[in-house]
């Protein structure tokens, strides 16, 4: 990883399009993250949730992320308003150099921005899964589950 005045994000645009379609993981954690292909199209249908965003280090793009945010999440009968990462692909060439560690400090930093005083993340639980990965970075497991996913929360201070 360069220094961190090099890494950023950025919209997904024409220009960088092919860029983050090319974005893949490795093949033993594609059971944990949906392709960037599905997560556009998600975020073209869902125009006021979904933040995605290329992460580029200088100009090589390592790494996809989306956002959601204020989405109303039903919980044991009710409903919360709750924004968090809702993809995380980092380019299987790229893992271990910080780009996730960055990315989620972004997404962190954009709610902080927005008034969002928790950081909302769902995972599938597995040996290649991502679990020790946000444990790491501070979240909390709840004892939810989102469509046979962990569920996990930073609060953001």
């Amino acid at each position: 990883m360069t220094t961190t005045t090099a890494l950023r994000l950025e919209e997904i645009t024409a220009k960088n399009l092919k860029a983050a379609l090319a974005i893949r993981v490795r093949p033993d954690q594609e059971f944990a993250v949906t392709p960037v292909a599905h997560s556009l199209a998600e975020a073209y249908v869902h125009p006021g949730t979904a933040w995605p965003r290329l992460i580029m280090d200088g100009d090589r793009a390592v790494g996809f992320l989306m956002a959601f945010l204020d989405i109303d999440w039903h919980e044991d009968g009710g409903s919360v308003i709750r924004s968090g990462l809702w993809r995380l692909n980092i380019a299987a060439e790229e893992q271990g150099k910080g780009y996730g560690r960055f990315a989620v400090r972004a997404v962190a930093e954009e709610l902080r921005r927005r008034g969002t005083r928790e950081l909302w993340v769902t995972w599938h639980p597995g040996d290649h899964g991502p679990e020790n990965f946000y444990l790491t970075l501070g979240f909390h497991k709840t004892t939810e589950t989102a469509e046979e996913e962990s569920v996990g929360v930073l609060p953001l201070p």
